[in-house]
């Protein structure tokens, strides 16, 4: 992959208009974006992870510069060992912003602070 790489991560549960129109939104901006499904222990889906991912590409077959993949990793360690240069999230109202602010600055935290394993 080259150029400007985005992922756009979330479970799915299951996939609707509001995460194809963000993912339309961003495949605009970027040379690849990831949808990145991913497998969250502490929820109970409606939908299995393999599920999760088959309804994501059908939905997303008609961008050409998406790329569906599934991960159990945390966000921003599989960011960082992708290469990723940005997170894209959706926003509904003010309080989700705020969330996303806190969860951006602990990424931003943990990143400068990461290692990663050679062996």
């Amino acid at each position: 992959m080259m150029g400007r790489l985005a992922v756009y991560p979330g479970s799915f549960d299951p996939i609707h208009f509001g995460h194809i129109d963000v993912i339309e939104r961003a495949a605009k901006l970027f040379d690849t974006l990831i949808v990145a499904v991913f497998v969250n222990t502490a929820k109970t889906p409606l939908f299995t992870d393999t599920e999760r991912l088959e309804l994501v590409k059908a939905a997303t077959q008609h961008v050409p510069n998406v790329v569906v993949e599934r991960s159990t990793d945390l966000l921003v360690r599989y960011a960082t060992t992708r290469g990723v240069d940005a997170i894209v999230r959706g926003l509904r109202a003010v309080l989700d912003f705020d969330y996303e602010f806190q969860i951006a600055l602990m990424n931003k935290k943990w990143r400068q602070n990461w290692k990663p394993f050679s062996f």
